[in-house]
Parts: structure tokens; sequence; C-alpha cells
């Protein structure tokens, strides 16, 4: 089972992961209106390239735009789901060494202490994020079970390496899980909400750019920077 799940269920999550993250991207770009402001966008091209990449470097900030600043506590949260959640998978000692098993091919790695410390924060901010959206009505009213399933999704390979890691239980079961889990969240990605991964940056591309070339926008106005 492990050799099947870290061969042949491998490649094919992977591959479904990038050809999904490539159409939707590809849908986001022929989806956007170019035909209606093409003049303005070829003349200040220069100007909405500044924008978009503002507006993505701000976004990126912790705390950099004002969205970020009027919610802190939420913005320590996410910064910390996401940071732990991007890291944590691509740099984990175990990973690379798996990579170069079957690949040939491996990263930089980060002490397994850290990646104790990102996994359990990954946890800690899932289920506080969990809790915001129980507690707060206006969080509570727009939210279903398929954002609690997404975040499940995100946050399961993470509880379930840790339980390997320190076999609570038995550890080859935990691990096959964990690799599933991993490779179920691959395939998430572009198919649903969680590929936001991705148009996260084609978005504020976008914005930052109509701001940047339709409103003057190089200082921040508007922006919430």
């Amino acid at each position: 089972m492990y050799e099947f799940v870290t061969g042949p269920l491998a490649w094919l999550a992977f591959g479904l992961f990038a050809v999904g993250i490539i159409v939707r991207v590809v849908r986001y770009v022929r989806g956007l209106d170019w035909q209606a402001d093409r003049v303005t966008y070829t003349v200040n091209v220069k100007f909405g390239v500044k924008g978009a990449l503002r507006s993505i470097f701000y976004w990126l900030l912790p705390y950099g735009t004002r969205s970020w600043r009027k919610n802190p506590g939420f913005t320590f949260l996410v910064f910390l789901l996401h940071i732990g959640l991007l890291f944590t998978p691509i740099f984990l000692q175990a990973h690379n060494v798996l990579l170069k098993e079957r690949w040939g091919i491996s990263l930089w790695t980060i002490p397994e202490s850290a990646a104790d410390l990102l996994t359990i924060a990954v946890i800690f901010a899932a289920v506080f994020l969990a809790l915001r959206r129980i507690a707060l009505t206006e969080v509570r009213i727009i939210t279903n079970a398929y954002d609690y399933l997404m975040l499940l999704i995100a946050v399961a390979p993470f509880i379930t390496g840790i339980i390997a890691r320190y076999q609570v239980a038995n550890y080859q079961f935990w691990l096959i899980l964990h690799i599933l889990c991993g490779e179920i969240l691959l395939v998430a990605i572009p198919f649903t909400k969680l590929s936001h991964f991705i148009l996260f940056f084609a978005s504020r591309a976008q914005l930052g750019m109509d701001y940047g070339i339709k409103r003057g926008g190089m200082k921040g106005k508007g922006l919430a920077w």
C-alpha cells in the first residue's frame, strides 16, 4: 500500500494538481474583459504592472493593508495558518527524503523541531478560525458545511502527520493516511475554494492593475495600504 500511495497515486495527485492549476488560471484570465479597456491598458501598462506588484506585495505583508490592520487577531491566525501550510510540507526533511528516493530531487530542509512547531501552529490556527466562524454571527451566517470541509481538508495532513511522527498509534496506518490526506489536498486545490492558493495572485494583480491605471492608485489610494 505504501508503495502505491507514494508512487502511482502520488504521480496522479501531482498531475491533477498541476493541470488543474493551469486550467483555473487560464479560465480566470480568459474570463476578464480585456476588450473593454484595451486602449487604457495598452497606454498605461507600466502603471498597471506597478499597481499589480504593489497590491500583491502589501497583501502578502502581515498587517500591510488597512484591512489586515483592522482585524489583527484574524490576520495573525490567517498568516500563521498559511505560513505553516506552505513551508512545512515543502521543507520538511521527511518529505525531501522521499522526493530524493522517488524522483531524485530535494530541497533545503527545516529542523524537525521547527516543523513540529509549524504543524502545531497550523492546527491551532485552524481550530480558532473554525471557532471564529461559529462565534461571530456575521461570519456564521455566511458559513456552511463546505467551508468546514475545506478547512478540514487543509489541516488533515498536519493532524495525521504529527500523529504518525510521534507514533501515538499504529504508525503504518497513520503514515499512509497522512500521505492520502496530502494527496487529497493537492487534488482539491484546483477544484475548490482552496484554489485561492494561486488565484489570490491573479485577483490581487487584477485589482492592483485596475487601481494603478484607472484610479491613480500608485500611492495606495483605494487599495487599503
